[in-house]
C-alpha cells in the first residue's frame, strides 16, 4: 500500500454549535473552537473534522445548506474560518469540513430559482416530477418519516428529498451541477482544508428509471434502502469527483458510507479508491430494526465485538477504515455499548482502547474523551432532533403509549451527543456565559474537562495515552499498518486481538463486572496500556478484573 500523510493520524470531531460559545448567546461559534485548539493539540489530534457551519436555516442542524460559499453568522464570519484554517495549520493540525451535497436546503437559491422556472436550468438541479392528484411518483420512505415528495412552490411539479422536506436532493446525473459541487469544493480547499468528510454520499445514486417497491410497514410506503440496492453506476461520480478535486489537493476524505458490498470495498478505499477512509458503522446499525427504534435491540458485548471483527475482516487490508464510538448521529457510545448499571472510567476506557487500537483511523467525537454519558430528558419538550421526533411518532402509530414510546426512542436520540461540550463545573459546563441552545447535561458538575485535565486517572489521561502510544516510534508501524487477528472469539464477554507487525501486541478486554481468567499462549515482554493500577497474573495465567484492559506487547 501507498503510503499517505493521513495513515498515522488521529481525528476528532466538532459539533460547532455545541462545542464552545464565545459570545454568550448560548450557541457555539467558530472563535469559540479557536479559543480551544490547544485542548485538542494537548490531547493529541491531527485532523479535526468540523460539522456544517455554512449559512443555514438549521433545519436539520445545519446538513441543508442555503449557501456553499458563506458561513452562517450564528457561527461566526468567514474571516473566523479563514483564521480558523490558519490557526489549525499554526498547530501542525489538519481541518476538515462536512461534504453535504446530496441535498442542499430549500432556501438555495438554485432551489428558489426552480422554483420559479422549474422547465430552466435549475429545475434540471433536481428531481422534479409532474404531480398527480392522489398519487406520488414512488412509493420511498424518507429517512426522516414520510414520502419523499412533496410540492414544488407555486408550480404543478412535485420535487424529491429523501431527508427532510427542506432538504431537496440535488440530481446528480446533470453535469452542470455536478461542476458546481466541483468547483465549490475546489475554492474550500484552495482556502486551506485538508479535505472533508462526505456527507450521505450513497444517496448521490438514485435508480433508474424511478418505481415503486413493496410497502414494508401499514403506511404503505418503502425504505428508501430497496431503491438504493438496485441503483448502480455511483463509481462514474465518486471516481470524477475524487479526481476532479481530492486528488488534485492530495486531500483527505472519509466518506459515510452504507450498503456497500464487499466487491465494492476496493473501489471505495483501496489503492485507487474513492475516498480515503470510509466509516465502520457496523456496531452503530446493530440491532436495528425496520419498523423503527422503538423496537431496537440492545448491542451487546459479543453483539460488539462481532461487528468490529466482521468489519475487520471483510477491509482487511485492502484499504482504512475509520473507527467511531459514536458521532453527531449517535447516541453516546458508552450509553450504547456499554450495559445499563456498568458504566464506569473503567468500562470507559475498556471500550476507548478496544475501538481505538482496531486497525484503521480513530475519530473521537467530542466529549467522548471525557466519557461524555446519554442525556436524562424528562419530555419531548428537550428534544430538538427531528429524527427523534419522527420515531416517536412511529412509535405511537405502532400502538405504544405516549411514555412508552418517549422511553423506547429517547434513549436512540440524536441530541444525546449534541448537549454542550462539558467544559468545566462553571455554570452551563462553561459552555457558555448566556442560555444553551440545548440542555447541559446535568452530570457536568463530575464529567468535564477542566476535571480531567491534571487527573492521571482520568478518561481524558486514557485517550492521551491511547494516542500517545499510537504515535510512538516503537509501536506506531505495528499499530498503523500491522495485520489484525482476533482472539477467543468463542469466550463469552471477551473481547481480544492482535495487532501483528515488526512488534505483536495483544488488545484484551474483559467486557463484563465480573473477573476471568485467560491463558496467554506466550508470555509478554510489557503491559503498555492498563486502566487498572495492577494486574493478576500467575505464568501465562492473567486474571482479569471486571472491565479491565491491557494492551501487551507480547
Amino acid at each position: 500500500m501507498k503510503r499517505k500523510w493521513w495513515h498515522d493520524k488521529v481525528a476528532y470531531q466538532i459539533y460547532p454549535k455545541s462545542f464552545c460559545d464565545s459570545n454568550g448567546d448560548g450557541i457555539g461559534d467558530i472563535p469559540g473552537i479557536i479559543s480551544r485548539l490547544d485542548y485538542l493539540k494537548d490531547l493529541g489530534v491531527d485532523i479535526i473534522w468540523l460539522s456544517p457551519c455554512y449559512q443555514s436555516p438549521l433545519a436539520d442542524e445545519g446538513y441543508d445548506i442555503s449557501d456553499y460559499y458563506k458561513i452562517d453568522p450564528r457561527f461566526g464570519t468567514m474571516e473566523d474560518m479563514e483564521r480558523l484554517i490558519a490557526e489549525v495549520k499554526a498547530r501542525g493540525m489538519y481541518l476538515l469540513m462536512d461534504l453535504v451535497v446530496n441535498h442542499c436546503s430549500d432556501e438555495h437559491e438554485w432551489f428558489r430559482k426552480a422554483c420559479e422556472d422549474p422547465d430552466g436550468k435549475y429545475g434540471g438541479y433536481f428531481y422534479l416530477r409532474k404531480k398527480t392528484e392522489g398519487e406520488l411518483p414512488t412509493n420511498w420512505r424518507s429517512y426522516f418519516g414520510g414520502p419523499v415528495w412533496d410540492d414544488l412552490p407555486g408550480t404543478d411539479r412535485q420535487y424529491l428529498h429523501v431527508f427532510h422536506k427542506k432538504q431537496p436532493d440535488l440530481n446528480w446525473e446533470n453535469p452542470c451541477l455536478r461542476e458546481e459541487v466541483y468547483e465549490n469544493m475546489n475554492w474550500w480547499l484552495e482556502k486551506g482544508l485538508a479535505g472533508f468528510r462526505v456527507d450521505a454520499i450513497i444517496n448521490i445514486k438514485k435508480a433508474l428509471p424511478f418505481r415503486s417497491y413493496e410497502p414494508d410497514r401499514e403506511d404503505g410506503l418503502c425504505s428508501i434502502g430497496a431503491m438504493l440496492e438496485e441503483a448502480e453506476g455511483i463509481g462514474e461520480f465518486l471516481g470524477e469527483m475524487r479526481d476532479r478535486t481530492f486528488r488534485k489537493y492530495d486531500a483527505f476524505s472519509v466518506g459515510e458510507v452504507f450498503h456497500e458490498k464487499d466487491e465494492e470495498i476496493a473501489d471505495f478505499i483501496g489503492e485507487d479508491g474513492y475516498f480515503s477512509s470510509m466509516f465502520d458503522f457496523s456496531a452503530a446499525v446493530c440491532g436495528a430494526s425496520e419498523k423503527g427504534v422503538y423496537d431496537a435491540k440492545p448491542v451487546t458485548p459479543d453483539d460488539y465485538r462481532r461487528c468490529c471483527f466482521e468489519a475487520q475482516r471483510r477491509v482487511g487490508e485492502t484499504g482504512f477504515l475509520s473507527n467511531i464510538i459514536e458521532n453527531h448521529d449517535q447516541p453516546r457510545g458508552v450509553s450504547r455499548y456499554i450495559p445499563a448499571g456498568e458504566v464506569s472510567p473503567e468500562s470507559k476506557k475498556m471500550l476507548a482502547a478496544l475501538n481505538f487500537m482496531l486497525r484503521g483511523i480513530p475519530f473521537i467525537y467530542q466529549g467522548q474523551e471525557l466519557g461524555m454519558e446519554n442525556m436524562p430528558f424528562s419530555s419531548l419538550e428537550e428534544i430538538d432532533d427531528i429524527a427523534t421526533k419522527d420515531e416517536y411518532r412511529i412509535a405511537l402509530d405502532a400502538g405504544l403509549s405516549a411514555d412508552e414510546a418517549f422511553r423506547a426512542v429517547v434513549e436512540y436520540s440524536r441530541d444525546n451527543a449534541r448537549t454542550p461540550m462539558q467544559w468545566s463545573d462553571a455554570g452551563n459546563a462553561g459552555f457558555t456565559t448566556g442560555t444553551p441552545w440545548l440542555r447541559v447535561n446535568p452530570d457536568y458538575t463530575t464529567i468535564n474537562a477542566a476535571a480531567q485535565m491534571n487527573d492521571p486517572d482520568s478518561v481524558r489521561s486514557f485517550y492521551r495515552e491511547l494516542i500517545a502510544l499510537r504515535k510512538h516510534p516503537a509501536y506506531k508501524e505495528t499499530i498503523v499498518y500491522g495485520a489484525l487477528e482476533p482472539v477467543w472469539e468463542d469466550r463469552h464477554n471477551l473481547m481480544a486481538y492482535y495487532r501483528r507487525g515488526d512488534r505483536t501486541l495483544l488488545v484484551i478486554g474483559n467486557y463484563q463486572t465480573g473477573e476471568q481468567s485467560v491463558e496467554l499462549p506466550s508470555g509478554f515482554r510489557k503491559v503498555l496500556l492498563n486502566n487498572y493500577h495492577g494486574m493478576a497474573a500467575e505464568g501465562r495465567v492473567l486474571r482479569l478484573y471486571g472491565y479491565q484492559l491491557l494492551i501487551l506487547e507480547m
